[in-house]
């Protein structure tokens, strides 16, 4: 075994060790009477989220260590995965001595906890010393830079000649079908051509995860998670086209009925069937519990929907809609909530919307573009009376909750495909850019942006896989879904933020590319969960988890 993959299980093994002391330190602040308290919780958010970020910070290493394990056993462990290895550990660790960042101006810092000896004591462990000492330097990013420039790439295999087989055939579509054309369907604000998406339904992007017995792959989240990330590498609005379509499959597989099985989920999986999720409103935000369109049983059996929703993606060009909505006002919160399989008319250049009793208006944004944003109303629409997702109201909320873990997966999966296409235009840009005679990959603090940008990247894209992995066990994978999604959408941005850097003035400029990955990377820490929810839902749960 290479000295440095042992190394990292020793390192990994104290940072759980202090990631542990941290946890004890927050439950004194929020536990009362022997269990968290969602007051004492709010008020001691910094504490709870920056336990949150830690523990991420912690899962990363151990998914990266696990990672290096894996290369190594199958030969595959050479000078760039080492030294991904090196000096992803080296910052991490580093981290999580002096301070793990929750934002652009907020740490989290063990010491403020009363952790600082704790954080000393990490910090003396020997395997730590060593990574903190010749991890993460100057030489070994000067180093790792320059085997990038000349096209190595840390080790991706999965171990499964199917996972392998998928990622090389989406990159080449990537490569072919979207990367030339993303930035100008970008600048025109275009929807993703018709004819893009019938070869990407043709490669069976929709049914990655919908049951062969209904036309899909029958393939995991892990499979999944690789086609998100390899079109995402070319532009986010490709990796997203089929976001919606493993919602509303894996909210029909899990509890529509058979007749509802049969109706929708063969179209959706060629993509004759494009569905778009219809949850948020403008007033609740994250908060789905408090939802207040109304659905009401009308006299021919149909249900009438009222009410507003916004942020729905791609909505005019679907035919299908994941509805929430209350079916009793009495029941508070969740409780009145249900799901509804509402179908609708795809829209018309002259017309977005044709049907009675819903209209919408674009929502113009700065990226993520290719689908459009909308705001929706609906007054008096007709929804079929068998709509109702598995036939039972008031199960709405419930049904949505367990594809979250799914979702958060995938949108990690398009972080991290986000951060390389951050990456691969940085270091085309540093290679062929001159200043002073000399490329830009030859500058200490260019070299040093490409190197973190990659490990960093790696250790993202590993924590990733792992929640992947988990979910494919049919293991609840909430936590780690969500410290994936965290983590990977601060990388996608840090990656965005630098390659701006590296271009200088011209990434500033509309017509580079890299302007159009900055804003596409923003979304990221706020769809599917903002940050702070994330933060919320991982610390919440790592405490109430642990028994007192």
């Amino acid at each position: 075994m290479n000295d440095w993959i042992s190394l990292a299980r020793d390192a990994v093994s104290a940072a759980q060790a202090l990631s542990d002391q941290v946890r004890d330190a927050v439950r004194t602040r929020v536990v009362s009477d022997g269990k968290p308290d969602a007051l004492l919780i709010t008020r001691e958010q910094h504490a709870v989220h920056g336990f949150a970020w830690i523990a991420s910070t912690v899962a990363a290493l151990q998914a990266t260590a696990d990672w290096a394990a894996c290369a190594h056993r199958s030969d595959q462990f050479g000078t760039a995965e080492e030294l991904t290895l090196r000096i992803g550990f080296g910052e991490y660790c580093a981290q999580l001595i002096h301070g793990v960042a929750m934002s652009q101006g907020e740490f989290v810092r063990v010491s403020t906890l009363g952790l600082g000896q704790a954080a000393e004591i990490f910090a003396a462990n020997p395997a730590v010393e060593r990574f903190l000492a010749d991890g993460n330097t100057a030489e070994t990013r000067l180093e790792y830079s320059a085997l990038l420039s000349e096209g190595a790439l840390p080790d991706e295999g999965l171990g499964d000649e199917t996972l392998d087989l998928i990622r090389a055939q989406f990159r080449a579509f990537t490569q072919d079908r979207i990367t030339p054309h993303a930035h100008q369907w970008h600048l025109d604000d275009a929807l993703i051509p018709d004819g893009v998406i019938s070869e990407m339904a043709e490669l069976g992007v929709f049914g990655v995860c919908i049951d062969e017995a209904y036309g899909g792959l029958g393939l995991g989240k892990l499979a999944m998670a690789l086609v998100s990330e390899e079109l995402s590498r070319g532009w986010i609005c490709a990796g997203s086209l089929g976001t919606r379509s493993e919602i509303a499959g894996e909210l029909i597989g899990a509890n529509g009925t058979d007749e509802q099985k049969a109706k929708f989920l063969p179209g959706i999986a060629n993509g004759s069937i494009l569905p778009t999720a219809v949850f948020t409103e403008p007033d609740t935000g994250s908060d789905l519990a408090s939802v207040k369109t109304r659905a009401r049983k009308i006299g021919d059996g149909r249900w009438r929907i009222d009410g507003a929703k916004t942020w729905i993606t791609h909505a005019a060009r679907t035919d299908l809609m994941t509805l929430m909505a209350r079916t009793n006002p009495d029941e508070p919160g969740y409780r009145g909530l249900s799901m509804f399989l509402a179908e609708k008319t795809r829209s018309t250049d002259a017309n977005p919307f044709p049907d009675n009793g819903i209209d919408g208006s674009e929502i113009e944004v700065l990226g993520y573009r290719g689908m459009k944003e909308y705001a929706l109303g609906f007054d008096g629409f007709h929804v079929a009376g068998d709509a109702l997702l598995g036939g039972a109201e008031g199960q709405g909320f419930k049904q949505l909750m367990r594809t979250f873990e799914g979702a958060r997966i995938q949108t990690a999966a398009r972080a991290i495909g986000v951060a390389w296409n951050a990456f691969d235009l940085a270091l085309s840009y540093a290679q062929g850019r001159k200043q002073f005679g000399e490329p830009l990959t030859r500058y200490p603090r260019v070299s040093d942006k490409l190197a973190l940008m990659a490990a960093e990247t790696v250790m993202s894209r590993e924590l990733t896989y792992f929640a992947a992995r988990q979910k494919d066990r049919g293991d609840r994978c909430d936590i780690e879904a969500g410290m994936a999604k965290l983590l990977a959408a601060r990388t996608a941005w840090s990656a965005a933020d630098n390659a701006v850097q590296i271009h200088g003035g011209n990434g500033y400029a509309l017509e580079y590319p890299i302007s159009r990955v900055l804003c596409d990377a923003r979304i990221l820490n706020i769809f599917e969960g903002a940050a702070e929810i994330q933060a919320q839902v991982i610390g919440r749960g790592l405490l109430a988890n642990t028994q007192s």
